[in-house]
């Protein structure tokens, strides 16, 4: 089946946007938890604030490049199918790398330094996505010309 690739660029959004607010969910939750077995360390509050800085540091580097990459790769698309909101790459390290975070998180429960490390290390990501989502609102991404 084939879509606009105004559709396509919906899904990658949707995806980018989805999986910043669910890392943004985790990682409180993880620093929540932090909290909890000891509200009294300097990390319950530092490793939510050092993974939004790495993040920002992620987005700057790694994440407006990849996110700009693929917003021009879908607008390049002839006859676009919905799979291709990602390269093929991008949708297995996907599929490996979203059961993984969930492992990580499972296996951190009730040890504090684990939930520190995996909320930091959410938290930088979900920042990256998050900031880095601008690119498509920055090129226009959902334009009219865009969809053709």
């Amino acid at each position: 089946m084939v879509f606009s690739r105004r559709t396509v660029m919906f899904i990658a959004a949707f995806v980018w946007y989805g999986g910043g607010v669910a890392l943004l969910l985790k990682g409180g939750a993880l620093a929540k938890s932090a909290y909890g077995i000891d509200p009294d360390s300097i990390w319950s509050m530092l490793a939510p604030m050092l993974g939004i800085i790495a993040g920002l540091v992620k987005a700057r580097f790694i994440f407006i490049q990849a996110c700009r990459k693929n917003i021009l790769r879908i607008s390049r698309l002839e006859n676009p199918k919905l799979w291709q909101c990602f390269r093929p790459g991008m949708l297995i390290f996907l599929a490996i790398i979203i059961p993984a975070g969930a492992w990580m998180s499972r296996a951190a429960a009730g040890r504090y330094l684990y939930l520190c490390l995996v909320c930091a290390l959410d938290l930088s990501i979900c920042t990256g996505l998050l900031v880095s989502s601008i690119m498509f609102w920055k090129m226009k991404a959902f334009s009219a010309a865009s969809s053709t």
